[in-house]
């Protein structure tokens, strides 16, 4: 099964199979280091990368954490998973990976 990837609107959706599925402005509990909270509550401004690790959809977001303020982008965070009935959202507090998926790209792939 191939799955196409894009982000669109200067990155403020992940494309899956040409519908955007996963938006900017959510606000996603991250429970991996990505600011001194033990919990980031992060609002994701844009998407950095997108890629494929089987049937995970993962991507880097950038963004701010709203109880501290810091800002950065993530390691790789799942956003979704593809399955035989179509792209299924991650929800919940969201881990993130240091490696990189199997097929990460910056735009479209």
């Amino acid at each position: 099964m191939v799955t196409r990837l894009r982000l669109l609107d200067d990155a403020a959706w992940v494309s899956v199979d040409d519908t955007r599925e996963v938006g900017t402005g959510s606000v996603w509990p991250v429970a991996e280091p990505f600011c001194s909270c033990d919990l980031a509550w992060l609002v994701v401004e844009a998407y950095v990368e997108v890629g494929v690790d089987g049937r995970r959809v993962e991507a880097r977001a950038h963004g701010h954490c709203v109880t501290c303020g810091e800002s950065g982008t993530t390691d790789w965070l799942a956003v979704g998973r593809v399955t035989d009935a179509g792209f299924e959202p991650v929800g919940g507090t969201r881990g993130s990976r240091r490696g990189s998926p199997a097929s990460g790209c910056r735009g479209e792939c």
